[in-house]
């Protein structure tokens, strides 16, 4: 994104001190976000992770009202319910070894509830997405490397020439370009709501997870009930929303 902006707008590449660095904070939120995710990848498996990111609706329902100070709506809590409903039966489904994991991933949902939050305030405040994605990744790089070094050798690896493909892959394609549109998106959409779309994440992830990596021999069936409940809480937020603009 800096070589993009240098060769196409530099001026977004110029922001104002205070801007900046408020932008560069919420990316430390994101940093840390990353490593409790594929620590938690780590720990566990694919599904437990995914499943663990699936709750942040969850807590994006009780952050975005204090953070925005608003009144908390009950649909979302509601959700909020079923979601909790979920996270039990997951945690019975799961080997005791895989909750450290499912631990983890809970932690990285909470942060990844409070950085949208915080990114919609700015983009709001009319600070440009790519100004966004350049400030806030580089918050998120300095934190991964003072968190990453204090991880042990097994969950901290250097990558090996065939890792630069699938790598270049998720930067580019997957954080680039999708942030930028995610920072876009806050515009026009609140935090619950775009969180929301990236519960499709666990549906796909888990559903790989199976095929890929035969996760599905490790998990017992409350596993996928859990997993099903909180997706399931996914849909009824937005019936439940549109239910009420019709009433109104």
């Amino acid at each position: 994104m800096l070589a993009w902006l240098t060769m196409t707008r530099p001026s977004m590449l110029r922001l104002s001190p205070r801007r900046a660095l408020a932008v560069f904070n919420v990316g430390l939120l994101q940093g840390a976000h990353w490593v409790c995710f594929f620590l938690s990848v780590s720990l566990s498996s694919v599904s437990v992770a995914l499943a663990a990111f699936a709750t942040i609706s969850l807590f994006t329902s009780i952050t975005e009202p204090l953070i925005e100070r608003r009144a908390f709506r009950l649909g979302e809590l509601l959700c909020g319910g079923i979601v909790i409903s979920g996270i039990l039966l997951i945690t019975g489904g799961i080997d005791p070894h895989h909750k450290s994991g499912l631990l983890v991933g809970l932690a990285g949902a909470l942060l990844h509830a409070i950085f949208p939050v915080l990114n919609r305030d700015l983009a709001a405040k009319g600070t440009p997405p790519k100004s966004m994605l350049l400030y806030g990744m580089g918050g998120a790089c300095f934190m991964s490397a003072i968190i990453l070094p204090f991880l042990s050798p097994y969950h901290l690896q250097v990558p090996s020439s065939s890792d630069w493909i699938p790598l270049l892959t998720l930067s580019i394609l997957c954080t680039t370009i999708a942030h930028t549109w995610n920072i876009r998106l806050l515009r026009r959409l609140t935090a619950y709501t775009a969180n929301l779309t990236m519960n499709f994440e666990p549906v796909w992830g888990i559903l790989l997870g199976a095929v890929i990596f035969q996760e599905y021999t490790e998990l017992e069936t409350s596993f996928y009930l859990g997993a099903i409940l909180i997706i399931l809480a996914n849909f009824i937020d937005p019936w439940l929303k549109k239910a009420r603009a019709c009433k109104l």
